[in-house]
């Protein structure tokens, strides 16, 4: 009976398994990349206008002669 008892176990792990994968291989409703094309494209509008307001590299710093 044991021996019987022991062999319940495998027999539920793959029975387990086979639920398992069923679910994990459903087919879902999937929303599509919208909302990350248009996050995108905000972040890369932003970063366009932020480099046309860059200030010209070296514009605060003290000439060369001032430096001791």
């Amino acid at each position: 009976m044991a021996s019987l008892a022991w062999l319940l176990i495998p027999l539920l792990a793959a029975i387990g398994a086979g639920l398992w994968g069923g679910w994990a291989s459903r087919n879902r409703k999937t929303v599509g990349d919208g909302v990350e094309l248009e996050g995108y494209a905000r972040f890369r509008a932003a970063m366009e206008r932020s480099e046309a307001v860059m200030v010209r590299p070296g514009a605060g710093e003290k000439p060369h002669s001032d430096v001791v």
